[in-house]
């Protein structure tokens, strides 16, 4: 079990700081109906049965939808005088909580900070609002494209970079924290009449995956490069380390890194098969996004692997795009509730699959490769049947025998992806009341 977050002194969003809200923002942007502030303060947190376990039955107070940057700051002006917790929250699939609010208070919607400010040769420039599709389809309206988005496309730019990891694109440029992606952020901070603050890649970083505890995001220049014409390579192996030996070689043969690599066993793929018909129930599955112009080189790169092509398919990107990440926890939960997936990483995962996926009753393997810091390394999960905490646990001590990395998507709070002493010290800046998203980061 979690230990109960530690919160500091807060008072509940009342009758008065509503009211204060109404005056401030206007009643069509302040929402008191139990359901809306219900459904505003949940997250696919559902997804983990430790999490559903754990998490605190909290409803938000009241859910406020500012228009526009100003409504922001008033929002944490009101929130800091009244000691009022605030979390923020876009659109997305967040999966261990990150937007789900531990002491009620308010939660500031942001997606109707939807403005796309500009297009540059190198960075995009947009509110925290606005959408991963919106922010693609302006890029490529001038020959540029993300260099990444998350698997989500519907989800915020502010969603992502305050709850997300990497994407679609990350093999080339690697996860959020990496410093390929955030070239600029604008943060209020929770702070008596706040300011915004813009800063650089540099002091971006401790901000970036912090859950918005560390100051609210409303704006965000996020890195661009030429649109490339891409297309989805399916094909089908004997072995996932068949598989791995294609996605390395795809990873790092071709001219241009492809932009999605995903690999998935052969129990995996029939799970997965009805998304699309070159998905061979029962073959261990390998799916690329590959320039289209190399399309050839890729199909040759799977036969000398001892793989087969299934399809070489313009259409299927977006299914590629949706077939990877948490997209497959989702898609494997919707057939067994009693899932349950752990994010793992290493070259154990292709060098004994067999293992890796008995570590778990019924396991199960999907993975990758990403971009990390260090180099190329493949990166996904292992899905398993859920039989208790400690089963969970004794397995994620035979990952590691295995020489697998094991991150537990099964906790709310921030630190798993590494040491939290400049998102704590940022947050001790921009947030000295500790009203921000209290509870999930280490203090």
């Amino acid at each position: 079990m979690h230990d109960p977050p530690a919160l500091p002194e807060l008072r509940p969003a009342d009758a008065a700081a509503t009211r204060q809200l109404v005056e401030l923002l206007g009643d069509d942007r302040v929402e008191l109906d139990e359901r809306v502030r219900r459904e505003a303060s949940l997250d696919h947190a559902w997804m983990s049965p430790v999490l559903t376990e754990d998490l605190p039955d909290v409803v938000a107070d009241v859910v406020v939808r500012p228009g526009d940057r100003d409504d922001v700051a008033a929002v944490l002006d009101l929130a800091h005088r009244f000691g009022i917790a605030v979390t923020a929250r876009g659109k997305g699939t967040g999966n261990y909580g990150q937007a789900v609010p531990l002491a009620a208070g308010i939660v500031l919607d942001l997606t109707d900070l939807r403005t796309v400010h500009d297009v540059g040769d190198d960075a995009i420039h947009a509110d925290a609002g606005a959408s991963f599709t919106r922010l693609e389809a302006s890029a490529r309206a001038t020959g540029r494209q993300l260099r990444v988005f998350p698997s989500t496309v519907g989800s915020t730019l502010g969603g992502f970079l305050s709850g997300g990891a990497g994407g679609t694109g990350s093999i080339a440029h690697g996860f959020l924290w990496d410093g390929g992606i955030v070239e600029e952020l604008t943060v209020l901070p929770c702070v008596e009449a706040p300011s915004p603050v813009v800063l650089d890649a540099e002091a971006a970083a401790p901000h970036v995956h912090a859950y918005g505890t560390t100051g609210v995001l409303t704006a965000a220049r996020v890195a661009v490069e030429p649109a490339v014409e891409w297309t989805a390579v399916f094909a089908g192996f004997q072995t996932v380390t068949d598989a791995g030996e294609a996605a390395m070689r795809l990873a790092t043969g071709l001219r241009t890194t492809p932009r999605n690599l995903a690999i998935d066993d052969a129990k995996l793929a029939t799970v997965l098969a009805p998304a699309h018909p070159a998905i061979r129930p029962g073959t261990v599955g390998l799916r690329a996004i590959v320039a289209a112009d190399e399309a050839g080189l890729a199909e040759q790169v799977v036969i000398g692997a001892g793989g087969t092509v299934g399809a070489v398919d313009p259409d299927g990107v977006g299914a590629c795009v949706s077939l990877s990440y948490n997209h497959v926890t989702l898609r494997a939960k919707r057939l067994d509730p009693g899932i349950c997936h752990l994010q793992i990483s290493g070259r154990a995962i292709v060098e004994r699959p067999d293992d890796v996926a008995a570590a778990l009753p019924g396991g199960m393997v999907h993975t990758g490769v990403d971009g990390r810091a260090g180099g190329l390394e493949f990166g996904g999960l292992h899905l398993s049947r859920y039989e208790g905490r400690e089963r969970l646990a004794d397995g994620m001590v035979a990952l590691r025998e295995l020489g697998v990395e094991v991150v537990s998507p099964h906790s709310w709070r921030l630190g798993g992806h590494g040491p939290m002493d400049a998102t704590v010290a940022a947050a001790v800046v921009f947030d000295p009341a500790g009203l921000l998203n209290p509870g999930k980061l280490p203090r």
